[in-house]
């Protein structure tokens, strides 16, 4: 039996009080506890990860790992996630961290754990191999895919110390309104509701440039909105026996025309899932701003985010599934 430490009595001392209930955080990081398939994600990032050796030994990788879905989840930056665990109790319990015999990783020891993942595309590996556990358990691709990009914000701003926005980053027009940034690309099922593929760009690339990486191939159906209309050829090049559903604009001369309008709405109805997606990434995790620069730092981010936001739309389905 383990020894308990004062700090552990601490955190456990929940018997002792009897007004106390269970926080919105304790009930979510208890269900993602439970169904984030943490063997399986520790195996792609093991073969990368720190050996023990003749110097200080490395942190457990499900540790780093936890604390680095934690940092996504409540939106931190290295150095927040390293004050909200000395800070909270509940994500000191859901770490794995006892101060009475560790201490919590700090925000070095973080930095160098994404840059693990950014260098060796691990972000890439996790979506993907999220994509297989969830397939395993019976969410398997189906033969229709909505495609849609998103902007992320990045800062616009000159006062730094390179007196120069981000090189990667680049700005586009959206209605009458300009943004600065980058945009990521999704396809979704249009049966489950998941992501099943993502791209990266700079945001002034056109929607309809990365359509056919956002494609699986066995496809019968492609929806997306009006920016993806007329793209047959694209389409054909890698699902050629897809048919477009895509939207196509309802407006000519200044005349509505209201059968294709009626079209659309109906397409809609299914394509609006991969908001789905996008609301839990953008709303939900507060990935609407880019936090480092460089694509390839945020698109570890987003591919990262894109595989729990997986995990956490179907979370009532696993739930089910790892219940006695």
């Amino acid at each position: 039996m383990k020894q308990q430490t004062l700090a552990m009595a601490a955190d456990d001392n929940a018997q002792y009080e009897q007004y106390r209930r269970p926080t919105k955080r304790d009930t979510f990081l208890a269900t993602m506890e439970q169904i984030v398939p943490w063997a399986a994600l520790c195996e792609v990032i093991e073969p990368h990860y720190p050996k023990a050796g003749n110097g200080r030994p490395p942190v457990g990788l499900e540790r780093m790992l936890r604390m680095y879905f934690v940092q996504h989840w409540f939106n931190l930056a290295d150095v927040a996630c390293e004050d909200a665990l000395l800070d909270s109790t509940a994500l000191r319990r859901f770490v794995g961290i006892d101060l009475g015999r560790e201490r919590v990783p700090d925000a070095t020891t973080l930095l160098k754990f994404r840059r693990l993942l950014e260098t060796h595309k691990l972000g890439e590996a996790l979506f993907a191999k999220v994509g297989e556990v969830l397939q395993a358990h019976g969410l398997k691709v189906g033969t229709g895919t909505i495609v849609d990009a998103t902007i992320i914000g990045a800062p616009s701003s000159t006062k730094n110390a390179d007196k120069a926005r981000d090189p990667e980053m680049h700005q586009t027009r959206k209605g009458r309104q300009w943004y600065f940034g980058m945009k990521m690309h999704i396809g979704v099922d249009s049966r489950t509701g998941l992501a099943h593929s993502a791209v990266v760009t700079a945001a002034n690339v056109h929607d309809k440039h990365p359509l056919p990486d956002l494609l699986h191939g066995e496809e019968r159906r492609i929806y997306g909105d009006s920016a993806y209309q007329s793209q047959k050829a694209l389409i054909a090049s890698k699902a050629p026996h897809a048919k477009d559903f895509t939207n196509e604009r309802t407006r000519r001369g200044g005349e509505v025309d209201e059968v294709k309008r009626a079209k659309n709405r109906n397409k809609s109805r299914i394509r609006a899932r991969v908001e789905h997606v996008f609301a839990v990434v953008k709303r939900l995790w507060g990935f609407s701003k880019v936090r480092y620069r460089g694509l390839q730092k945020n698109a570890t981010r987003a591919f990262t985010a894109l595989a729990l936001a997986n995990i956490y739309l179907c979370r009532g389905r696993l739930l089910g599934q790892v219940r006695p």
